[in-house]
């Protein structure tokens, strides 16, 4: 599966090193703003052994529509802003190439502008990619269901320098009804990333705990959004949807 890379920050560059070596996909190129690293190698400036023959470009000197040409993919994925969609949605969707999104936020405008792609290919956005917090989240959705009135809070701790709060913990208590200043926030240290939901019964407690211990998780969910994305009917599809087919014991 031959994949294209928006975005190339921290996380990106995380992303793209999992990516590299995984042999189910191949990164064909990587597009950033910067001008810094034109037409380097991503193997090479990521330290990683690979054949494969991807570079990084700038979004200010290429085009979309000469990068696909050049350098065809099946699948955009997308660790860049809310406005990396304008760069490549367009051309994306005409060409039924499938968009995966990683942005933790998109406006109001950007989310219609997402469902518009999806009417012409496979759209996937999750704003939190890692396979463990959106298991979390489809888990403590069961366990609400089967014991409506249990107690439930959510604890979020992430690196000191972290403003606001998490866009992950509104999704999960957006996702489990809970007010969103009813969460409850740490910061301290270099702390990745966090999430605890506590499950109060009255007579026992469940702790639902995921934890980012490197940034490669989050392409670790891309690599999984990817592989079930493929082959999908346009539409905009999310992470609870690929993965409750797995729920099927």
């Amino acid at each position: 599966m031959r994949v294209g890379l928006i975005g190339f920050g921290k996380t990106g560059k995380a992303v793209a090193a999992t990516l590299l070596r995984n042999k189910s996909t191949i990164l064909e190129w990587v597009v950033r703003k910067s001008e810094k690293l034109e037409h380097r190698s991503i193997p090479e400036f990521l330290g990683e052994e690979s054949d494969e023959p991807g570079h990084i470009y700038s979004s200010n000197n290429l085009s979309i529509v000469s990068l696909l040409d050049n350098h065809p993919v099946d699948i955009i994925i997308d660790f860049s802003s809310e406005e990396g969609i304008n760069y490549y949605g367009i051309e994306a969707a005409e060409r039924g190439i499938g968009i995966i999104s990683a942005v933790s936020h998109y406006r109001e405008d950007k989310i219609s502008f997402l469902k518009k792609l999806s009417k012409k290919t496979a759209v996937f956005w999750s704003p939190n990619i890692t396979l463990g917090i959106n298991y979390l989240m489809l888990a403590a959705k069961f366990l609400k269901k089967i014991a409506p009135h249990i107690d439930m809070a959510i604890i979020e701790e992430h690196f000191k320098d972290k403003p606001g709060v998490s866009g992950t913990a509104k999704v999960i208590a957006k996702n489990l009804d809970i007010k969103p200043e009813e969460i409850k926030s740490v910061r301290a240290g270099g702390i990745i990333g966090k999430h605890e939901i506590l499950c109060g019964f009255p007579f026992q407690t469940v702790r639902l705990i995921h934890e980012s211990i490197t940034r490669e998780a989050f392409g670790n969910g891309a690599i999984f959004a990817a592989n079930n994305l493929r082959g999908k009917e346009a539409g905009l599809y999310t992470f609870e949807e690929l993965l409750m087919p797995y729920f099927a014991l």
